[in-house]
């Protein structure tokens, strides 16, 4: 395919693309079809239900999308009638692209268009859940750092810090640090933090930080009160996800923070290689 019917198709697909109030991209369904080249809308209602049984075969609700919708379109001398569309999500473009005729040019383009498009938002999907991990530990990593400090400060033991948040980590848990390092495979030496997913290391860090606003406000002074008091914000925030359904006992290890970090970090760096100039 020559480089300037991919341009001009590529212009046709994203000058046709539209994005509702809640920021979702979509197109309409009688747009894509002439876009692919269909010229009767009952032939390409068939491609549709193919694609739609494409969905729900991929564990997708079909309703999420493709929804229907009626829409008023001009006919001439200041008249309109009402039609019946569709509006379709990049996969749902992408299934339809799928279950068309890739001998059509048209379609050939579209499958590729589509799969590298809904590739590029799995991949920034995922770059920002990794990145919110990153900042999650980060934040335990201050607020744990703020009640080791507090801890020394006000006991004079820089030992009471671990022994207190071993215990916030079994209330938390129901099962010591030792066990959660056991069962999760963390290697001698490495934080508990650093391979837990980022809904428990917020979850020890709220808890940490009420422990360090309560230990100010309530003016705690010895190990025995702090600890009480971390055992019963870890104790009640396991509560809270216990309610939601959640048991942090059971969650399954995630990939090595320092892993995790490198790699983001190296990906940062690669964007300063060879970056596309203004001038």
């Amino acid at each position: 395919m020559k480089s300037e019917i991919i341009k001009s198709l590529a212009d046709n697909f994203e000058n046709h693309s539209q994005t509702t109030d809640s920021g979702i991209e979509f197109w309409f369904a009688r747009d894509i079809q002439h876009l692919l080249g269909y010229k009767e809308w009952r032939n390409f209602q068939k491609v549709i239900v193919k694609a739609k049984t494409s969905c729900e075969a991929s564990g997708n609700s079909i309703n999420d999308h493709f929804v229907e919708v009626n829409k008023m379109v001009p006919i001439g001398s200041g008249t309109s009638r009402e039609i019946d569309d569709i509006m379709l999500t990049r996969y749902a473009s992408y299934l339809i692209a799928q279950n068309g005729d890739p001998r059509k040019e048209q379609i050939a383009f579209a499958q590729n268009y589509f799969a590298i498009q809904t590739r590029k938002f799995e991949i920034i999907e995922q770059r920002i859940k990794d990145w919110e991990r990153l900042q999650a530990r980060q934040k335990l990593t201050t607020s744990e750092k703020e009640l080791s400090e507090l801890i020394y400060e006000r006991t004079g033991s820089d030992r009471n810090f671990g022994l207190i948040r071993s215990k916030g980590d079994q209330a938390l848990f129901g099962r010591s640090t030792k066990q959660m390092k056991d069962k999760l495979n963390v290697p001698k030496g490495r934080a508990l933090a650093d391979f837990l997913p980022t809904i428990t290391i917020k979850a020890k860090d709220f808890a940490t930080e009420i422990t360090v606003f309560n230990t100010k406000e309530k003016g705690l002074i010895n190990e025995r009160n702090i600890s009480a008091e971390h055992i019963r914000n870890n104790k009640g925030v396991r509560g809270l996800l216990i309610d939601r359904g959640i048991k942090p006992e059971e969650l399954p290890a995630e990939e090595d923070i320092k892993k995790l970090e490198r790699r983001v970090t190296s990906e940062s760096k690669k964007l300063g290689k060879n970056p596309d100039k203004l001038n």
